[in-house]
């Protein structure tokens, strides 16, 4: 089969190539899965730069959410699963390929109304999303949600999460032009972070400032988060795609009475399996009643998957963008 190689860690992906490797087979509970579409996340970026948390020798095959076709079960991979069924899944690598093989338990059938593409954009930042208002912020309706990085994949799930969970919602970017789009998908308010963003959102606040604060950028951007957070509120702490991982002192959180909160939704599932599984659940139960609504900006050949790793590294995107091998 064609898979998408990393056969040597490099900063600008020229150690990623497509190439013929073999044909896996699912082994006891597992699935093949003929790949339709992968999406890229920025993990998928890192880990052939070498600078994930997870580390993997080359070669390996990147790619973390797919949607496909049950193609092969091995042996027990039992359940509501059968050949030929359409499903969506994730998996911490190996997508980006015209098979894959996971768990049985990692995968959820496809709904129907959503489109192998939107399926793949879906779980990673979904339960993302999920994890950190939910299980780590505890987002309460009426509360003010601020999502930077807002139009991002994660950054747009956090705003369509924070929108069904009853919750005004502040997206920050640095493109006007993006911006509008993230109004139109449904954020109450839109700042462009060129010109700062502290005294707009006590201005839309009321002087209070956001309750919680969605924060996959870092840098300066967590910096300035600091300054406008209520008293009481949640910082999460979901990535760091500025570059920088910021510090905070201590006496800010002190002061003013928040909390810097931690957020790793595949890391929490595996603490906490029974609840793992519920968030899965849940926003797969979302997806199938229309409640949630995943964004693909743009599809790549597996031939053009640079292409496509280059668009989220240059942040041209407003949502996801997928692979079809």
């Amino acid at each position: 089969m064609r898979a998408l190689v990393c056969h040597r860690i490099a900063d600008d992906f020229s150690g990623v190539e497509v190439r013929d490797v073999p044909l896996p087979e699912p082994g006891p509970d597992e699935v093949r899965v003929r790949v339709r579409a992968a999406s890229v996340n920025f993990p998928d970026l890192l880990l052939t730069q070498g600078k994930y948390q997870l580390k993997l020798e080359p070669p390996f095959t990147p790619g973390m959410d797919f949607s496909g076709v049950v193609d092969k079960m091995g042996e027990g991979a039992e359940g509501p699963l059968r050949l030929g069924h359409d499903v969506a899944g994730g998996s911490r690598f190996g997508a980006f390929a015209e098979f894959v093989v996971v768990p049985a338990d990692a995968l959820q059938k496809k709904p129907p109304a959503m489109g192998f593409a939107e399926a793949a954009a879906y779980p990673a930042a979904y339960l993302t999303a999920y994890v950190a208002l939910v299980r780590r912020a505890n987002l309460q309706p009426g509360e003010t949600l601020l999502v930077h990085g807002a139009s991002g994949g994660v950054g747009l799930a956090a705003v369509d999460v924070g929108k069904l969970l009853g919750a005004t919602v502040i997206a920050t970017g640095a493109s006007d032009e993006k911006l509008d789009l993230v109004v139109d998908y449904g954020a109450d308010y839109a700042i462009n972070v060129m010109q700062g963003f502290r005294d707009k959102v006590k201005t839309l606040t009321g002087g209070r400032g956001a309750d919680v604060i969605f924060d996959p950028v870092g840098g300066d951007v967590f910096d300035e988060s600091v300054r406008c957070i209520a008293f009481g509120g949640r910082l999460l702490v979901i990535g760091f795609t500025s570059g920088r991982i910021a510090t905070v002192a201590t006496n800010m959180p002190l002061i003013k009475g928040f909390s810097v909160v931690g957020v790793r939704a595949g890391e929490y599932g595996r603490q906490f399996p029974d609840k793992g599984r519920e968030n899965v659940e849940t926003i797969w139960d979302w997806a199938r009643e229309g409640k949630t609504h995943p964004r693909v900006h743009a599809s790549f050949q597996l031939e053009d998957a640079l292409d496509a790793f280059a668009m989220l590294r240059d942040r041209k995107v407003v949502g996801k963008v997928v692979v079809t091998p």
